[in-house]
């Protein structure tokens, strides 16, 4: 099966465990203010590229992956998740860790999504899920979307005992806000099998592609985050997920 790919990085380091082959699907229905990938945003364009081709390019440097694996990203890759699940399936047959980066943003509870869901999940050993913002109203100032499915897919990964990986960027004057912060705490501790909190520092590297595409940059004039923020922000985010198990724990 041939899939829509914006690119492929063979040495990837910030994209799940170990050294990992970085699949970036093309195609996403949101539109973060801060996206610093808005060359993925267009759906069904990009180089097409079968999902056997990935494993070869994988399997020809396997030697450098061996505490690694596979990771697809985006875009939004569960615009094409039936690709994606063909290369999962693929990649377990070979032994390969797989990993979805994903923001959530296309789950639904209709009958033929959680059928084409649940398949990819049972071929899936981590999801590095992005939460962009935990209020709603904000979350659509933001994405232009709602939460809701986000937040709802985070608890479908948890009661189906999917490992996770918490993402949060940390953005001066939008989600770094101590209200906001320990409130994602507190559902970060509603799940049950989140495994790494990572909230990441908001940077401007991305202005010079809304520039060459002729876009204007939403955020700008916004100062990119310093490391320091990041983990004041992280350790807000950590006082509010142990509250919410604290006051939870007898219940």
């Amino acid at each position: 099966m041939k899939g829509y790919i914006h690119s492929l990085e063979s040495f990837g380091t910030v994209d799940g465990p170990g050294i990992r082959y970085v699949v970036f699907t093309q195609g996403c229905p949101m539109r973060c203010l801060y996206c610093h990938n808005p060359d993925t945003w267009p759906i069904q364009q990009g180089e097409q590229i079968d999902s056997e081709t990935i494993i070869k390019n994988y399997e020809r440097n396997k030697h450098f992956y061996k505490d690694g694996g596979i990771t697809v990203t985006g875009g939004e890759p569960l615009v094409q998740i039936d690709f994606v699940t063909d290369l999962f399936e693929k990649a377990k047959e070979k032994g390969i860790h797989t990993c979805l980066d994903t923001s959530g943003i296309t789950f639904n509870t209709q009958e033929n999504y959680l059928q084409k869901l649940n398949r990819l999940l049972k071929v899936t050993d981590l999801v590095m899920l992005d939460i962009k913002h935990i209020f709603d109203e904000e979350h659509k100032k933001l994405t232009g979307h709602s939460n809701r499915a986000i937040l709802d897919f985070a608890h479908y990964l948890s009661d189906h005992h999917i490992p996770m990986w918490i993402r949060h960027v940390i953005v001066p004057g939008i989600t770094q806000n101590d209200q906001e912060l320990f409130a994602l705490g507190e559902f970060i501790g509603s799940l049950k099998t989140v495994k790494v909190l990572d909230a990441l520092p908001y940077h401007t590297m991305g202005i010079v592609k809304y520039e060459n595409l002729g876009i204007d940059y939403p955020l700008k004039g916004v100062p990119a985050l310093e490391a320091k923020d990041a983990l004041a922000a992280r350790n807000k985010i950590v006082e509010g997920l142990k509250h919410y198990r604290s006051t939870h724990s007898k219940s």
